[in-house]
């Protein structure tokens, strides 16, 4: 009798393990598919989610040559599907001292119509390549058009007055432009939102022209789109599959990565969501 009980007591044992042991393996699987899921999705939108949370990659990393042949073609494709539209870049000292002389062509078929150079950052910082970006552009008869990059943590008045102080725009520029990419960490969204209309309105007033709003996607979607209305806007995507700007973009980033020969490393390609005579429209009279 106690020799069949303890053979149930082990039988049951045997049921009980095999059954923890089953649910383990169905959770290590679930957690491995759900991991590869999402792997493939950070990687997929890789480009979204850092500027979503307000990092740009590095412009001096070298793709592979299937990499650099798929951005290839995709520059291709979106500027070739839009010819009666206008494509620029934009620099900054990231791309180091840049050969004027030798500037080429967008993918040697697409002229470059207009160049945005970063002028200044946060309440006191100048782009070391700011001033001779500056004068070059001019020099080579492209129209220019520089832009802030907005620290959230920092005086909304004191960043206005850098690029004021910084920016001489003449006839022919584009329009002061603020490019907001962070969220803050020491004040709240209402804050935030209160200091870039204090500098859009500073700048506003200074230049007699209605500035540009740059931002990723998701960032305009999630906290301006509603509440800067009046506003234009140059929004990032380099979402590889998107292949029209948003009516409402002025400016469609599409990436970052194209290959321009004076530029060393890579640089951002952007698109007018207009002709030329749309172009010469925004700029100051």
């Amino acid at each position: 009798m106690a020799t069949t009980k303890r053979k149930k007591q082990k039988t049951s044992r045997k049921k009980a393990t095999s059954k923890f042991s089953t649910l383990k393996v169905l959770l290590y699987s679930v957690f491995s598919l759900f991991l590869v899921i999402l792997l493939v999705l950070g990687y997929q939108y890789r480009d979204g989610f850092l500027y979503y949370l307000g990092f740009k990659s590095n412009k001096k990393l070298e793709l592979s040559k299937d990499e650099r042949k798929l951005v290839d073609i995709h520059i291709y494709e979106v500027l070739s599907s839009h010819k009666n539209h206008v494509a620029g870049i934009d620099v900054s000292q990231y791309q180091g001292k840049i050969h004027w002389d030798k500037l080429g062509t967008i993918e040697d078929n697409f002229d470059i119509k207009f160049v945005i150079a970063r002028a200044t950052v946060g309440k006191n910082k100048v782009d070391n390549r700011f001033n001779e970006n500056w004068q070059q552009i001019a020099k080579k008869n492209i129209i220019r058009g520089a832009y802030h990059y907005y620290r959230p943590n920092e005086n909304s008045i004191a960043q206005a007055n850098l690029f004021i102080k910084t920016v001489n725009l003449k006839k022919g520029d584009l329009p002061p432009i603020l490019d907001i990419e962070k969220l803050p960490k020491t004040q709240s969204l209402d804050s935030l939102k209160v200091g870039l209309k204090r500098w859009l309105t500073a700048v506003e007033k200074h230049y007699n022209m209605k500035p540009i709003i740059y931002s990723g996607e998701s960032y305009y979607n999630d906290f301006l789109k509603d509440d800067f209305p009046e506003y234009q806007f140059w929004i990032a995507n380099y979402n590889f599959w998107r292949k029209e700007p948003e009516n409402n973009w002025l400016l469609w980033q599409f990436t970052e990565k194209a290959k321009i020969n004076g530029i060393d490393g890579m640089v951002d390609v952007n698109l007018l969501n207009g002709d030329f005579v749309r172009l010469v429209s925004l700029t100051k009279k």
